[in-house]
């Protein structure tokens, strides 16, 4: 396994959970970079696609990552992946925020527990695992393409440049791998 310092492009859902390990085990600082690298700007987007101003998203980006350096030890690799974990975190954030901006929330409001029942992280964790057989059952540059579009949410054009193939290619191998993903999930289109 690479240290943090050799990590240098996407991380994938097992570099991301042994980074997160590191950090709660040991508060691994470069671990905690490399994490902060990856997640902050996918948290900042996300909360933007939400409707939530620039400085709210860049607030609840930046929350959420304390709070992955504060509860990463409380981590567990076995309920779900990392990344469900971090934007359950940021999600609640968000809920929380929303409520405060309505008034709904007293200032003296105590905290709940916003943890995910056991029943959902079940749930989750079958569904991770129905996907990741499924992905096992693509092609290798099938498997790629669909990495780097959904996982790092890499443009197909940033796609097309990286592995060095032309942009129609690219689209057609993450059409070809959506459906083969469909008929192995045995979901509808």
């Amino acid at each position: 396994m690479l240290t943090p310092v050799e990590m240098t492009g996407p991380l994938d859902a097992a570099a991301q959970a042994h980074l997160l390990v590191l950090v709660g085990q040991t508060r691994d600082r470069q671990a905690f970079a490399q994490l902060f690298k990856h997640f902050a700007p996918r948290l900042k987007a996300f909360h933007l696609r939400a409707n939530v101003s620039d400085t709210a998203a860049e607030e609840l980006a930046q929350e959420t990552m304390l709070l992955l350096w504060r509860k990463a030890d409380s981590f567990d690799p076995t309920r779900a992946g990392v990344a469900t974990w971090v934007f359950t975190i940021t999600r609640n954030l968000r809920i929380d925020h929303a409520r405060r901006q309505r008034g709904i929330v007293p200032q003296d409001w105590a905290e709940e527990d916003t943890s995910p029942s056991a029943e959902v992280l079940s749930l989750e964790a079958e569904r991770a695992e129905r996907m990741r057989c499924a992905l096992a059952g693509l092609s290798a540059e099938q498997r790629r393409v669909i990495e780097l579009s959904f996982f790092t949410e890499t443009p197909h054009a940033g796609i097309a440049t990286m592995l060095n193939l032309p942009l129609g290619t690219v689209k057609s191998r993450i059409r070809l791998a959506l459906a083969r993903l469909r008929d192995l999930l045995g979901t509808e289109s």
